[in-house]
């Protein structure tokens, strides 16, 4: 492994062209497909630049292994989790570095039970990235699905919750002011917004993953939404990360 890379219970990551790059990911997507039991996986990312050219070494490491894939395309990392519950599926991965510079890339890789992998887990799968694949013949490929509605399905989810009074929300009608960074959260930002009646605006909504700040949501990078709450005088500010799991 490149000493330029970073493997952990978290996944795999790495500055792309200085580390991190296709063959890297046809490794680690092959080995995890191995590592999991029957069922499709689940796959999506985050906006980044470099994904287009590196997920379709993912999609061929998981086919080439014999797997179906479940394709959820451009989503937050928690709605790649949620999937997996949903379809049952045998695992998902996500190419996403999170809150990292956008030179960043990684995967994030998911147990059947929708959470993140377990220590013990982790590193069985890691040990085993560079030992020799059973790549299948060309009628055992797996079959790759484009799945259009995880958002709405993960939208449902949340206002399902026993925690998220909606009608409540609904009646203070707030007024709110949303960064997405151009990552991954623009589209489900807005159909919450929408469902939870507020009067809100989106900073940097489209999926474009050219990051207008460092992606990293804390207060030294959210200057900009903080002068826009003022100056619109809104309620609240909210601010994501490329893949919305800050």
């Amino acid at each position: 492994m490149s000493s330029k890379l970073m493997a952990g219970v978290s996944g795999v990551r790495g500055v792309v062209g200085d580390g991190l790059d296709p063959e890297v990911l046809l490794r680690y997507a092959s080995a995890f497909a191995t590592s999991l039991g029957p069922g499709p996986i689940v796959f999506g990312g985050d906006s980044r630049p470099s994904g287009p050219a590196l997920r379709h070494a993912v999609l061929a490491a998981l086919l080439g292994m014999g797997r179906d894939v479940l394709d959820i395309g451009i989503v937050p990392t928690p709605t790649v989790q949620l999937s997996v519950e949903r379809f049952h599926a045998a695992g998902g991965i996500a190419l996403t570095a999170s809150h990292n510079p956008v030179q960043w890339n990684a995967l994030k890789f998911v147990g059947p039970d929708g959470c993140f992998l377990a220590p013990e887990t982790a590193k069985k799968f890691l040990d085993s990235v560079d030992e020799p694949k059973a790549w299948v013949r060309w009628d055992g490929l797996g079959k790759h699905e484009l799945v259009s509605d995880a958002l709405q399905n993960h939208k449902q989810l949340v206002l399902d919750l026993d925690e998220v009074d909606v009608e409540a929300i609904r009646a203070r009608k707030l007024k709110v002011v949303l960064d997405a960074v151009h990552g991954a959260g623009g589209a489900i930002g807005r159909m919450l917004l929408e469902a939870l009646g507020t009067d809100f605006e989106i900073m940097y909504e489209e999926p474009t993953g050219q990051f207008p700040r460092i992606p990293e949501p804390v207060a030294e990078n959210l200057t900009a939404l903080a002068a826009r709450v003022k100056e619109t005088g809104a309620d609240l500010g909210m601010a994501f990360d490329p893949d919305v799991d800050r």
